[in-house]
């Protein structure tokens, strides 16, 4: 699974749909979401990008407890564009359960209410626990419930390229 073949596919939809709608706002989720908005955001030439921590809104904060309070603070909610009324591109690395976006929603909420959300994602494992589909897909992919799918950044000179990883789940 190449990550930056992904990303480039991601980032020419997203062309297409900003040429159509110049005023689309696009947020990642922290933190993989995140490293991609930025890098659109540069390559697009856009002015702003938007970040969502989810920390706060997990189902399973009990379980993560000081891991959620430290990727809040180490990436925190910055939306740098007003909520309310705009067309938001939620970007993210993989989608699995489709609990991490539930949470991204609840938290771009307590910003406003957007007229629109859309979720672009490079990869979909497939097995949803809730009834959560993005409207633009990278690559569907399937790995045994034992493994984790995670985005890596990879200095390349000047510039910073992504990979995916493999790793066993805790």
């Amino acid at each position: 699974m190449d990550a930056e073949r992904l990303y480039q596919a991601l980032q020419n939809h997203l062309r297409k749909d900003l040429l159509a709608n110049p005023k689309i706002q696009i947020a990642g989720l922290a933190i993989g979401g995140a490293w991609i908005a930025k890098r659109l955001a540069h390559d697009l030439g856009l002015s702003d990008f938007g970040v969502i921590n989810v920390a706060f809104h997990r189902d399973d904060y009990a379980e993560k407890g000081l891991a959620a309070i430290r990727s809040a603070d180490t990436m925190a909610t910055h939306l740098p564009f007003e909520v309310t009324g705009a067309q938001i591109v939620l970007i993210d690395d993989v989608l699995f359960t489709g609990r991490t976006v539930r949470a991204a929603l609840n938290e771009l909420f307590d910003f406003g209410r957007p007229a629109a959300v859309e979720l672009m994602v490079l990869a979909d494992r497939g097995r949803r626990e809730l009834p959560i589909a993005a409207d633009f897909v990278g690559e569907h992919i399937q790995l045994p419930d034992t493994q984790i799918l995670a985005l890596e950044k990879v200095t390349k000179g000047k510039h910073e390229l992504f990979r995916f990883v493999l790793e066993e789940r805790a």
